[in-house]
């Protein structure tokens, strides 16, 4: 049996299981944007090559999903037994079974018009559903998370399995890009966050300030000493650590604030570099972009 090093963080595994039409690709589908490396209607036996994928050199996979479920035949039914294998069981590996009422999944097919993959057998879809939950109620049985998506909607799904299988913090988990631009040279059109800092005393105006930027100390401090600013950022960073949360909890993994001036090379720079500092500080992965930093000198 292969030995995981102890020095090695914890991989985390996940195998997606349960009803026909309860929401297993939208699971999976989370998942892999929460960072799993994700591995649908795979046979059970094959679940050991696949987390053995962490442990391959320089590898950095640390979080997968499997679904297995009824898709995969005769195989499928082997799930229980291989989730009991040293090989596989040695990974903590976490059951994840998704379920829903009769009438919920009756109507999901329905909207769909997939038949069944019981159907065949049973002759009717509530024939099939009733015989598959007979089939599934040993691993609904050994389930480490059971999650009845009846009345979920998709990003209440995400939430769910946020809630339960995300292992980091949810800043950790959020990518925020933080840049400056010019409002001369047009808002940038990806931003989700556009802030106007225009309001602040301009350096520009400062014959010894106005050939540097907001990446100098000078023009820095000239901007974050002055009483509007730090009344402004007194509130702005507080605004975002209260909304930032609420993004990932929709489902949005990746982040643009962007915060403008005239030209974009003063107060709008100093502040970007400000509110990516403070970010990176309570804990989110922030990089910091300056669009028009070195556009046009002379606005």
């Amino acid at each position: 049996m292969a030995e995981i090093p102890e020095e090695q963080e914890k991989i985390n595994i996940v195998i997606v299981t349960g009803m026909s039409g309860a929401g297993r690709s939208l699971a999976l589908s989370a998942l892999e944007d929460f960072g799993y490396f994700c591995v649908d209607n795979l046979p059970p036996a094959m679940i050991e090559q696949i987390a053995s994928l962490a442990l391959l050199p320089d590898s950095n996979i640390k979080r997968i999903a499997i679904a297995c479920d009824i898709r995969g035949g005769k195989q499928f039914y082997d799930l229980l037994d291989e989730l009991d294998d040293e090989d596989v069981a040695m990974y903590n590996p976490l059951l994840l079974y998704l379920d829903a009422n009769d009438a919920t999944l009756v109507n999901r097919f329905k909207e769909t018009r997939r038949p069944h993959l019981l159907e065949e057998e049973t002759h009717s879809l509530t024939a099939a559903i009733e015989m598959e939950r007979t089939l599934l109620e040993p691993v609904r049985q050994r389930a480490d998370v059971i999650i009845d998506t009846s009345d979920l909607r998709a990003s209440e799904l995400r939430a769910r399995i946020q809630g339960e299988f995300l292992v980091t913090p949810a800043a950790d988990s959020l990518a925020v890009s933080v840049s400056s631009f010019g409002f001369k040279f047009g808002p940038p059109v990806d931003a989700d966050i556009v802030f106007d800092v225009r309001f602040l005393p301009n350096p520009y105006y400062d014959p010894k300030l106005k050939p540097l930027s907001g990446l100098d100390k000078p023009v820095s401090d000239y901007i974050l000493m002055r009483p509007e600013t730090v009344k402004f950022l007194d509130a702005w960073m507080p605004l975002l650590e209260a909304v930032l949360p609420s993004y990932l909890a929709e489902g949005k993994l990746h982040l643009s604030i962007a915060l403008g001036c005239t030209g974009g090379r003063h107060r709008s720079v100093a502040l970007a570099e400000k509110t990516g500092e403070s970010l990176a500080e309570i804990g989110y992965r922030t990089t910091v972009i300056h669009r028009d930093i070195e556009r046009d000198t002379n606005h």
